[in-house]
């Protein structure tokens, strides 16, 4: 397979390269108008490399990389303090909608309004501690250096720990003096260390299916599924287990989003064995991420709504010009109105993760229908999208909630009676308050098939620094444990802690009184949870600006923005600054997605990652290509060529 790798990796890079210089150079060329007072032959007579680069497009929105826009400050958009927004939903994209509006829209906090059914901020985003309950946590958020868009937006909000830095500084120093890594990425035979080793044991014909994947153009992946461009040669090989588990694809969910992930994350390759890409908050990300934005919202004077349920938002839509004009909803169960005019804009979360959870307890499974519900964002989704077909389809993500499913758990220890397991497995006291697991432990041989982290602790500020939060979840919901045998979603919190002792090595014997006396358990089902992930085709995820709105701009994980990945909380950053700046007018450039798949660096390096350290150029080429390998090494012998290669491990010693 190497020399696929070999070749194939080579081709990105030149396709990519060549593809990427003639779609510039077209633009370009495109938008180049003749300055005011110049000839039009004096204007063949030079080349200004750089017209045009600003040029909007049809989103009013350009693109940039690099430090230089990333430093500046955009001017004050024309016409701002007449302008009101409207943000429907007080999630993670929502609120740095709202803060850009604020930071680079330089809109009057008081004409910015947020629109939350709930009674607390942060959608999927939440950590709170339930009095009735325990600690709940539904999900973690994993971040890179390499959120653009996000660090953008948390350079300017003010920590809450740290008086003079910002949420960027103090995750910086965070990171450089305590970095994450793990030290057990799996385990089999009830918490001995599989031995994973960082290797991804993929044959040739596994490697050369992710390769293919790889280079397939987006249009060929519409409504395919991973099961339909892999086979067992991936499904089998460690390489899927890594992938499947930290990122929570099932082998029905996407082609489409496995490839952009491949391609977002390659320069991540080496670092998914042992998580070392991966950086984390202090605390849960509500308190960590949401509350500090919350915060810097309030003080600039942003009114947060509460207790207000957005039902639908009607258009006026005429000769392709769509307005929104009013939006309908209950607050506090009322009925209320509110008109619009194009000096309003309204900014609608479609679709959410989290919607429909289903909340258990120590000693009840979190049973429930979530299907009978008829409110909430997808029902909002729906009702806009009646009205035009550029509104998206949104059954296409939540209608099969078999395969949009799974749950989660969090564990939290009373005593040091379970700490031991613990250590054991991760090498590391969890109470040091520094990294623990350093991300997902998965347990290989688990039928549910079982995952569990253990962030910082505490991992609430409030936390007795006594107790570790422990973070579950499981994958197949549906069919019966390896200790207890029910299906984990129709398990007590007690009895899903069983079965994570089980995995952990606690002694059979001591299982049932360890779970009843030394932990608390509360388990999620949250039904919509991978619905991004359903295979998908062009037009079911609307535009962040669906074209032709004047003031109207879908946000979050279901909204359709170029190159970036769902599940993360950059793409929910990134489709706010489009939208804030598409529609305010905010003359400053988006900052692209990371161009690792462009760099033919990160794809060498790529290549012998995924091949175990293999060099492509170890393997036996066909025939006469073989008899080409050495003379074309000696053409690049004394060359940066050969720097090149040597650098990234492709050429080695013997070889020329």
């Amino acid at each position: 397979m190497a020399k696929h790798i070999g070749k194939w990796t080579a081709a990105a890079a030149g396709l990519a390269g060549a593809g990427a210089a003639v779609v510039l150079a077209k633009k370009a060329a495109q938008s180049r108008t003749t300055p005011e007072g110049a000839s039009a032959e004096a204007h063949a007579e030079y080349r200004n490399t750089e017209l045009g680069r600003q040029a909007k497009n049809s989103k009013g929105i350009y693109y940039s990389n690099g430090n230089y826009e990333a430093f500046a400050r955009p001017e004050k958009p024309a016409g701002v303090e007449e302008k009101h927004a409207y943000l429907v939903g007080s999630g993670l994209a929502s609120l740095a909608a709202a803060c850009f509006l604020v930071r680079d829209g330089q809109m009057p906090g008081s004409h910015i309004h947020i629109l939350e059914s709930m009674d607390v901020a942060g959608g999927a985003c939440d950590g709170i501690y339930d009095p009735g309950r325990g600690y709940i946590m539904r999900g973690g958020r994993e971040m890179e250096n390499h959120f653009e868009c996000l660090w953008d937006l948390f350079r300017s909000i003010p920590s809450l720990e740290k008086p003079g830095a910002s949420v960027l500084d103090e995750f910086y120093w965070l990171n450089k003096h305590d970095p994450n890594y793990s030290l057990c990425r799996a385990t089999v035979n009830r918490g001995q260390d599989a031995h994973t080793d960082g290797k991804f044991d993929l044959s040739q014909k596994a490697c050369m299916e992710i390769v293919k994947l790889f280079m397939t153009p987006d249009e060929d992946l519409y409504d395919k599924t991973i099961e339909d461009v892999f086979d067992e040669e991936v499904f089998d090989s460690t390489f899927w287990l890594y992938w499947r588990t930290m990122f929570a694809f099932e082998n029905w969910h996407s082609a489409l989003e496995m490839k952009l992930y491949f391609q977002r994350f390659i320069h991540h390759i080496a670092g998914l064995p042992d998580f070392s890409a991966l950086k984390f908050t202090r605390y849960n990300q509500y308190e960590s991420l949401i509350l500090p934005m919350q915060r810097y919202l309030e003080e600039a004077g942003v009114d947060f709504r509460f207790g207000t349920e957005v039902t639908n938002v009607l258009f006026t839509i005429q000769g392709g010009k769509k307005t929104a004009t009013a939006i309908e909803c209950k607050v506090n169960g009322v009925e209320q109105g509110i008109v619009l005019t194009e000096n309003d804009l309204v900014f609608v979360t479609n679709g959410s993760c989290t919607e429909g959870t289903i909340y258990g307890d120590q000693d009840h499974a979190p049973n429930g229908d979530a299907e009978m519900r008829t409110s909430g964002c997808w029902n909002l989704w729906k009702n806009i999208a009646r009205q035009d077909p550029s509104f998206g389809r949104p059954e296409k993500f939540c209608s099969d909630i078999s395969k949009t499913n799974w749950e989660s758990a969090t564990i939290t220890t009373l005593d040091d009676k379970i700490l031991p397991y613990i250590t054991n497995i991760c090498k590391r006291d969890p109470r040091t308050g520094k990294v623990v697991t350093g991300g997902i432990v998965s347990c290989r041989d688990s039928k549910w098939l079982l995952s569990w982290t253990i962030n910082r602790q505490g991992q609430f500020k409030e936390q007795d620094p006594e107790q570790v939060c422990v973070w579950v979840y499981g994958l197949f919901t549906d069919v019966p444990g390896d200790y207890v045998k029910k299906p984990m979603r129709e398990c007590t919190g007690r009895e899903i802690t069983q079965e994570w002792l089980y995995h952990i090595g606690v002694p059979v014997d001591q299982i049932p009184r360890l779970a009843d006396e030394s932990a608390v358990c509360v388990p999620t089902m949250m039904p919509y949870i991978t619905a991004f992930f359903m295979p998908r085709t062009k037009g079911d995820r609307p535009d962040v600006i669906p074209d032709g709105c004047v003031n109207f701009a879908f946000l979050g994980q279901f909204a359709d923005t170029p190159r970036d990945t769902v599940f993360t909380t950059e793409y929910s950053v990134r489709t706010a600054m489009e939208a804030v700046y598409g529609l305010l007018g905010v003359d400053r450039g988006v900052p692209e997605v990371w161009g690792s798949v462009y760099d033919v660096r990160a794809l060498l390096d790529s290549s012998v990652c995924l091949m175990d350290g293999r060099s492509p150029l170890e393997i036996e080429l066909p025939g006469p290509l073989n008899l080409l390998k050495k003379p074309l090494l000696k053409a690049v012998q004394g060359t940066v060529v050969e720097k090149l290669l040597r650098d990234h491990n492709i050429l080695r010693d013997g070889m020329l």
